[in-house]
C-alpha cells in the first residue's frame, strides 16, 4: 500500500487551516501532518515531521512564505519537500520570486477543493503544478521585468551546466519552459512519453533543479528561452 502524503498546512487564518485540513484528511491517499501560523513555525514543523509537501500561504506576518520556502529549500534535509504556494490574487508579485526560493508551483486561494487536493498529488509527484497560461504568461513577464538575463548572472551562473545537457535534452526543456506537458513534448517530437520524462530528469540532475518548476526558472533566467509578453 502507498504511504499516505503527509501535508503540512501553514497559513495565518486559523479558519482556512481548518478547511484544509478537513478537506485533505477526508482523502484516503492524504493526510495532514502539522500546521503552522508563520513561516518560521512551518520550517520548524517541516524539519519535525518531514512532510511531503507544505501548503504555503506567501503574506504571513513574521516570517512570510516566501523567506520560509528559502529556507526549506536551502536545508539538504528537507530536499524531498515540495512547497506549493497559496495567493489571494492570480497574479502575485511574489510568484516568481517563490518559484526561483524553491516553490514547486502556486495555487489560488479561490481554488476549487478538487484543484487543491489534486495541486497536493501532482507536487508530492514531483511535477510543477504550473499551467501552460501561467508559465508563458505570468512567469515570463515578471522574469522579464527583473531584468534580461543579459544583465544579470543567470546566464554566467547556468553556462557550464547548460553546456553539460545534449542536443534533445535542450530541446525538451525549451518545450518545458513553453508550458507543455510531458504527454505534449512527446507528441511534439514524435517519441514516447517515458523517453521525455527520462530527458526532463537528465536535465534536472545536470541543472541542478529540485523539480519541474525550476526548470522553467532557470530556461528563462539562463536566456535559453526569452521572455514574450502577449
Amino acid at each position: 500500500m502507498t504511504p499516505a502524503i503527509k501535508v503540512l498546512l501553514a497559513d495565518d487564518q486559523a479558519l482556512l487551516r481548518s478547511a484544509f485540513r478537513v478537506l485533505v484528511d477526508s482523502e484516503p491517499d492524504m493526510r495532514v501532518v502539522g500546521e503552522a501560523a508563520d513561516g518560521a513555525q512551518a520550517v520548524e514543523v517541516a524539519r519535525a515531521e518531514r512532510p511531503d509537501v507544505v501548503l504555503m500561504d506567501i503574506r504571513m506576518p513574521g516570517t512570510d512564505g516566501l523567506t520560509a520556502t528559502r529556507m526549506i529549500s536551502a536545508d539538504p534535509d528537507l530536499a524531498d519537500v515540495r512547497v506549493v504556494m497559496l495567493t489571494t490574487f492570480e497574479v502575485d508579485e511574489y510568484v516568481v520570486q517563490s518559484l526561483r526560493a524553491g516553490a514547486s508551483g502556486f495555487l489560488g486561494k479561490g481554488a476549487e477543493p478538487d484543484e487543491l487536493l489534486n495541486a497536493i498529488r501532482i507536487a508530492a509527484g514531483g511535477e510543477a503544478l504550473l499551467s501552460p497560461a501561467a508559465t508563458k504568461g505570468l512567469i515570463a513577464t515578471f522574469l522579464a521585468q527583473g531584468g534580461g538575463a543579459d544583465e544579470g548572472p543567470g546566464a554566467a551562473a547556468y553556462s557550464e551546466r547548460l553546456a553539460a545537457l545534449t542536443t534533445r535534452e535542450r530541446e525538451v526543456l525549451v518545450l518545458v519552459a513553453g508550458g507543455l506537458s510531458n504527454d505534449e513534448i512527446a507528441e511534439r517530437l514524435v517519441v514516447s512519453p517515458l523517453t521525455v520524462k527520462t530527458h526532463v530528469n537528465r536535465a534536472m540532475a545536470k541543472l541542478g533543479a529540485r523539480d519541474r518548476a525550476q526548470l522553467v526558472v532557470i530556461a528563462y533566467e539562463s536566456g535559453l528561452v526569452r521572455p514574450r509578453v502577449e
